[in-house]
Order: structure tokens, then sequence, then C-alpha cells
């Protein structure tokens, strides 16, 4: 079982700090733990701290007036849970739900606060966390109201590209329900842009990996929004 020190160490939002700093916040850190299916905050909920995931996976989703389920983020091992209401002191602007059995590192936003206010590197990757969750949320908001569905895909298989350093070969992490829901589709729409780009020589499936065949039309589908008729 992985130590709570050595996710800290690995994590985005505290990697590279020294030993001395990350000693110091795992001690106001709170471990807890979630079976599969459990809530970790409602949207609306006071925004009382964050998590960081020391193992498992969380879904961080909106639900519609017509309790239609939008998923905004796939959270794994290292991850940072409800980080952007922290200085805010707002409330939770989603849900989070566990999606395995999953063990999380609790931070209290005042004893947090506290630690960082002395502490610009750690406050630095803090902002350099919460803006790139807010690029993400935009360009989540364009694919969901510009693009169609394969220029979703496009852009989602190339960001995962670029997450994983990948050039030729993505793994998908999530499965593809998962992933149809993240796009804001079904099942039946994404398997239908799956094997339009396989067809077109775009991509290739290797099991719960996709090779990427011609990342300069991907590149081009991605930024268009739309398939060739």
């Amino acid at each position: 079982m992985k130590k709570a020190h050595e996710v800290l160490v690995a994590s985005q939002l505290f990697g590279g700090l020294s030993e001395e700093h990350i000693a110091e916040i795992g001690k106001i850190a709170v471990e807890k733990h979630f079976d599969k299916g459990d809530v970790i905050f409602h949207d609306g909920d006071d925004g009382i701290g964050f998590y960081l995931i020391v193992s498992g996976n969380v879904n961080v989703y909106k639900l519609s007036s017509d309790g239609k389920e939008q998923t905004l983020h796939f959270l794994k091992e290292g991850d940072t849970v409800g980080a952007v209401p922290v200085f805010s002191g707002e409330s939770f602007p989603a849900n989070a739900r566990a999606m395995s059995k999953s063990r999380l590192l609790f931070f209290d936003r005042e004893k947090f606060i506290r630690l960082i206010t002395d502490k610009p590197a750690l406050a630095m990757n803090l902002l350099a966390l919460l803006s790139m969750r807010l690029r993400e949320f935009t360009v989540q908001v364009e694919n969901l109201s510009l693009k169609e569905i394969p220029g979703r895909l496009a852009a989602y298989l190339l960001y995962l590209s670029y997450r994983q350093g990948a050039k030729g070969v993505v793994r998908l992490d999530i499965s593809k329900a998962q992933l149809a829901n993240l796009l804001g589709t079904g099942p039946e729409s994404l398997s239908r842009a799956l094997g339009n780009m396989k067809d077109r020589k775009l991509i290739a499936e290797e099991g719960a990996s996709i090779r990427l065949l011609d990342r300069g039309l991907l590149e081009e589908l991605a930024e268009s929004g739309k398939a060739p008729r």
C-alpha cells in the first residue's frame, strides 16, 4: 500500500516542495476512507477544505434540473479534489463521488491557509493548479457547446496524449461509458465516432489503449470541431 508521504511528494500540488514543507503538510492531513459509490461532498456544501487522492478514483460531476449527470473530471491518485473553494470561502461548485474504494487526505481550509501564509512556493503551486483547472473548464465548455462529438473526442485524445506524455499511444483510464458521459454524449454516439475515426485511419484501438495514427488530422478535427461531410 502506497504511503501518504509518497503521494504528497509526487502530487501535482505539493511536488517540488522541500521535505520540511512536505512534513508540515503531512501533519495537518487527515486520512479518510470511502467505499465505491460514497459521496465525498455535494454541490453547495461548505468548502471547508479539500482532498488529495492517495488511492482510488473520484468522479466530479454536476446534476441538471432534470437529474441528468454531467461529468466534469475523473480524478486519480495524486490529484486534488475540491481545491477551488479553499481561498474563496465559498461552497463546493459540484459533487464528488468515489468510483472505487478510495483513500483520501483531507486538508482543513483554515489550517491549510495558516500553513501557506509564509510559504510562497506552496502558494504558487496552488495558483498554478487552479489556473490549470480554470483552463480545463474553459476548454470543456467550448467542447460541449461548440464542437460535434468527433471534435470533442479528438480534443480529448490529444489532451490525454499531452497529459500522459505519449505521442503515439494513449491509455484510456476510464470506461467508454464514462468517457461518453465526460464528452456529453451517449455510448452509441461515441462508438460511431470511434468507428469513423478508425475507418479514416486516424486512430487504431489496441485493447484499453488508442494509437494516434494521424495526429495532424486529429488536431484539425479538434480545432474545427466538426467531422468532414
